[in-house]
């Protein structure tokens, strides 16, 4: 038996330097492993990660590595916040050094393009480990470091895996929840942002709350319908991963999928964005990703469809939201489900 030591955390951006925070102010020593020689050391030397985390003081307890076989020799428990992006070539890295006993928690909000891969999928292929979890919630990094009450949730199919990460997170000021929809909980991070994008064009244009609240609630009906068309549990998305992360990311400026639509309302094109932002919107590839799958599966998620074309299609935003609003109304709720509950 390996003697682990120490909590690892891989990726130095603002949710794994989060993340690392929180298990250190909860008194474990953390390895956070980065790539970039820079940020290492400001972590190292004073305490801050000033590129990701604007600066805000992080825990002592906190070693930056870029040594992935020495993460891997000393930590049971470890954090993957990578994009989607990379996140294959990193665990595939890791994994020659990974033991069948540790634990890999994936806190991406992403699915690989090309591949449609989820990130649990990924891990399986590409680790020994089998003990998955899946943490997803309303979580903004600057808020946690502020100590604001935060709430997120824990997916796994192993119950070791949901008591451990509890405990190692187990904080007044965040509140780890459990579940045992992994599925569910891993798509609710993901497909949400879309709408959030659709959110920051609504903010964009100008649009009133009315507008808000009707965008969030069909943009939660279509989670749902992708969500169960995939096999998740569809009371999944009313919880903590699915509309409490929707309502953060479609209110708050400081998302980055926001950000996104917000930017695109304002007459600025993806490249002028990515200069801006230099942050990894997962949304933008989501996009294409989920425009395939319900195309192959027939599926209506008319908001979706209007985000994708605005992105990959470059299609005028006012002419997609005319044709939208445009569409005719429908009933709200699945008549024949209703018929059948009260049959029973």
């Amino acid at each position: 038996m390996a003697n682990y030591d120490c909590v690892g955390v891989v990726g130095g951006g603002s949710w794994g330097t989060t993340l690392a925070h929180i298990l250190g102010q909860c008194g474990h020593n953390v390895l956070l492993g980065l790539r970039d020689p820079k940020v290492m050391e400001e972590v190292n030397r004073q305490h801050r990660n000033s590129k990701y985390t604007e600066g805000a003081a992080l825990s002592e307890k906190i070693t930056a590595v870029q040594d992935l076989a020495l993460l891997a020799q000393r930590c049971e428990v470890i954090f993957m916040a990578l994009p989607a992006s990379s996140f294959r070539e990193v665990a595939y890295r890791l994994g020659n050094y990974l033991q069948g006993d540790q634990i890999m928690v994936s806190g991406c909000k992403g699915l690989e393009v090309g591949t449609r891969a989820r990130i649990t999928s990924i891990i399986r292929e590409e680790t020994c480990i089998r003990k998955i979890g899946v943490l997803s919630g309303p979580d903004l990094f600057v808020e946690i470091l502020q100590g604001s009450p935060s709430a997120t949730v824990i997916a796994s199919y192993y119950q070791e895996v949901l008591d451990k990460v509890r405990k190692l997170l187990f904080t007044p000021f965040f509140k780890v929840y459990a579940n045992a929809d992994v599925l569910g909980v891993e798509l609710g991070g993901v497909v949400k942002n879309i709408i959030s994008i659709a959110a920051g064009i609504v903010d964009g244009l100008g649009f009133g709350v009315n507008c808000k609240a009707f965008l969030l609630t069909r943009g939660l009906a279509e989670m749902g319908r992708i969500g169960a068309a995939m096999g998740a549990n569809p009371t999944t998305f009313t919880g903590l991963s699915g509309i409490g992360d929707l309502i953060l990311s479609c209110s708050s400026k400081l998302s980055r999928n926001y950000r996104v639509g917000y930017y695109l309302a304002q007459g600025k094109t993806l490249p002028q964005i990515f200069e801006e932002m230099k942050f990894v919107a997962e949304g933008i590839n989501t996009a294409e990703v989920i425009h395939e799958y319900a195309k192959e599966h027939r599926l209506e998620v008319p908001l979706m469809e209007g985000v994708y074309q605005i992105l990959h299609k470059e299609r005028n935003i006012h002419e997609v939201v005319s044709e939208l609003l445009n569409r005719p109304s429908k009933l709200e709720i699945d008549m024949t489900l209703f018929e059948y509950k009260n049959s029973q």
